[in-house]
């Protein structure tokens, strides 16, 4: 999962209704089109493109694990899929940032003038979001645009890699683009990602402040999973619940590999689960020796 991320430690993002509306400013399929070529597939669980991301609604052992924090999980987790907000690509977002208008209302935020403020304190809805690669700002820049159609105000500072990293360490940062590798079996790792006690660790992966007790008892579960079809089931009930609470905008992935190689060598036929497994490749004399007569014009 790469994404935009939320720091939950920040009083403005702490509602995940406002979460939830900001995404709906991101224009994805806008991004997809006129800067990548439309190559990328939009992300939409923490563990896309596997056997482990949850997909429609949760089946009955899912519902097994999931039904005793009823109440304590959004609602969503039961009855809707996920699936990030979508756009025609066309640049035209006004229905999107209708539905983020109302969430933004609802959390408290309402317009005065032309910004975006807390109805109870006054406080504007304005924030930073700071990047290591300036490639970045292409995609950053648009999404500020349509925030400010909301009357959201988003700075955008891109720093050297040694402040980049200190400022990471110790969570100083409002939003940043992050991302997080999965294995196919999930396992201790998941309390670094999303449990309690990282996001109180200075340096740990849980840039995005998670203290979720539901989560942590989620993870335990992953953790102790005594066989392949119950840790699918519990990683996937584990997504849903980080998935529905908002707290990342999700960006992108390609679901295959980009290769360029001379054809000298052969490989297994069979296909591994996962990306291409260049060790296993062998050189192929009889390949070779047709590939230089090709290059040699014979």
């Amino acid at each position: 999962m790469q994404a935009f991320v939320f720091n939950t430690r920040r009083d403005i993002f702490k509602d995940h209704r406002v979460r939830e509306a900001l995404s709906y400013a991101f224009d994805f399929e806008w991004t997809n089109k006129n800067l990548f070529y439309g190559q990328y597939t939009r992300s939409r669980s923490f563990f896309d493109n596997s056997e482990l991301a949850a997909t429609g609604l949760p089946d009955a052992a899912e519902l097994k694990i999931l039904e005793p924090y009823r109440g304590r999980v959004p609602d969503d987790v039961f009855t809707a899929p996920y699936n990030p907000p979508a756009t025609k690509g066309d640049g035209r977002i006004r229905s999107n940032l209708k539905i983020a208008d109302r969430l933004l209302k609802e959390a408290g935020w309402v317009i005065e003038g032309k910004d975006r403020v807390n109805k109870t304190t006054g406080q504007k809805l304005n924030f930073e979001i700071i990047l290591v690669q300036p490639t970045f700002e292409r995609v950053v820049l648009p999404f500020g645009k349509s925030l400010e159609r909301l009357g959201i105000k988003m700075k955008v500072r891109t720093i050297d890699a040694a402040q980049y990293i200190e400022r990471m360490r110790s969570f100083d940062f409002d939003m940043i683009v992050s991302s997080w590798g999965q294995s196919m079996s999930p396992g201790n790792e998941q309390q670094g990602f999303w449990g309690s006690d990282a996001a109180d660790t200075p340096g740990s992966r849980n840039v995005i402040g998670i203290k979720d007790a539901v989560v942590d008892e989620l993870i335990a579960q992953v953790i102790a999973a005594p066989t392949r079809e119950d840790l699918i089931t519990r990683v996937r009930a584990l997504d849903r619940v980080l998935v529905q609470g908002h707290y990342v905008i999700a960006h992108w992935h390609i679901p295959y590999d980009r290769l360029v190689y001379w054809n000298k060598f052969s490989r297994p036929a069979i296909v591994p689960m996962q990306g291409s497994q260049i060790g296993t490749w062998w050189y192929d004399e009889t390949k070779a020796a047709k590939l230089d007569a090709a290059r040699n014009g014979n």
